[in-house]
């Protein structure tokens, strides 16, 4: 028997980025218009002998900003991004969580990899001074959901919490579990997004041995990042976190909140192909994307853009393509499609909470951000994938996806009110 009371509506109501590009919502979105590239030569460790030695970091990122400076010891730095993005979020959304239910207010942020660079040195720890100088810290700091505990303690958010791990499309599970938790009246608030900080001498030999990232523009690291380019040839790795604010929209009017969107469909699905290669006929991204339009109640042809996950890696840019084509038909060459990674590089698990910040703005402003460094076109790679320069549109309906290791898919419908 079908539920006789409609589901809760479901708003975001608040921003908040932390990557190379931006520390808050607007120098991110400003930065993301005028093709401002965050990619440089790596400073956190010293990336000679490595086949990749560039990255997209947070510089000059304080975390005693967000976070009392004892606390802020305790934990990595992933948990840093992750506190700073949920209380830019909330600033930006002009809410003050001691004002609400905090049984109500829940959180989910998760991270594709979690504390690795507390892993790798209280390793260092072990192997050079032995196990009684390993911090006690080490484990809650590098569990991958210790984001979201930490997070919820300093807000006194009592729903709802845990973390989620699925690889890059960490952050848009996240946001598109938090958006069924509403719906199902668990909450009628979420901090909801995903944080990384693994640019560290072990996950970068990792990625460099599998063959992932980009090694041939080490000199020339603001063109690196290529979606869509016949001459991609990787990512780049980004760090950084980014967090939403989602709530029921009868909450989000109750308390006048800026609304910038609603959102109305999610979908997750796995391409059960291989563990890190996307199915290279995109049929996981395929059901992905109609099922979230079908959750929705959206027609494919009302879509205007979609923020790609678009990683510059052959595979996944091209069998990403063939997946839009395949949903959207004709009109796949009429709607809008970037890579902001040509910018930030690649967050991992993050990525799915600052692109889908992206989408939302670009339904606020009608403003589209381009992928840099488009100038050779994969003749595979055929979509308006606004090179080089920012484009005005109307943007009603937008998509935000991403796609992980182990073939997850996640992907998110997004609707102007």
């Amino acid at each position: 028997m079908e539920n006789e009371f409609p589901k809760p509506r479901v708003a975001v109501t608040g921003l908040g980025v932390i990557c190379s590009i931006g520390e808050g919502i607007d120098s991110y979105w400003s930065n993301l218009l005028s093709g401002t590239c965050g990619i440089r030569r790596i400073e956190r460790f010293d990336s000679t002998g490595f086949p990749c030695r560039i990255a997209s970091e947070v510089r000059d990122f304080d975390p005693s900003r967000y976070m009392d400076p004892k606390e802020a010891r305790r934990n990595d730095r992933f948990t840093h991004f992750a506190m700073g993005a949920t209380k830019l979020a909330l600033e930006d959304g002009n809410l003050d969580s001691g004002d609400v239910d905090s049984t109500r207010f829940g959180v989910i942020i998760g991270s594709g990899i979690g504390g690795m660079e507390t892993m790798e040195k209280q390793f260092h720890r072990l192997e050079k001074l032995g196990p009684r100088k390993v911090s006690p810290f080490t484990i809650p700091s590098l569990i991958a959901n210790i984001a979201s505990g930490v997070v919820a303690i300093e807000i006194e958010a009592r729903g709802p919490n845990f973390g989620v791990v699925s690889a890059c499309a960490t952050a848009t599970h996240a946001i598109g579990e938090s958006f069924r938790m509403i719906q199902a009246g668990k909450a009628d608030i979420m901090a909801a997004g995903g944080s990384e900080a693994a640019v560290t001498p072990l996950s970068f030999a990792g990625f460099c041995s599998m063959r992932a990232m980009c090694s041939s523009h080490n000199d020339d690291p603001e063109h690196s990042s290529r979606p869509f380019d016949l001459t991609r040839d990787g990512f780049i790795m980004g760090e950084g976190a980014g967090v939403v604010v989602l709530e029921s929209l009868e909450h989000a009017r109750a308390r006048n909140a800026k609304i910038y969107c609603e959102i109305k469909g999610y979908s997750a699905t796995c391409d059960a192909f291989h563990i890190t290669s996307p199915d290279p006929d995109g049929a996981g991204l395929t059901k992905c994307l109609r099922s979230a339009l079908q959750d929705g109640d959206v027609k494919p042809e009302a879509v205007d853009y979609i923020n790609a996950h678009g990683t510059a890696t052959p595979l996944n840019d091209k069998s990403e393509t063939i997946a839009v084509k395949e949903v959207f038909g004709a009109h796949a060459h009429n709607l809008l499609m970037s890579s902001t990674k040509s910018m930030t590089g690649h967050l991992l698990g993050a990525a799915g909470g600052i692109e889908l910040a992206a989408a939302a703005k670009s339904i606020e402003t009608n403003e589209v951000p381009p992928t840099i460094n488009l100038h050779n076109p994969d003749p595979d790679c055929d979509l308006n994938y606004v090179p080089n320069v920012k484009a005005a549109r109307d943007i009603r309906v937008a998509i935000s996806n991403n796609s992980g290791f182990g073939g997850h898919n996640a992907c998110l419908v997004l609707e102007a009110v």
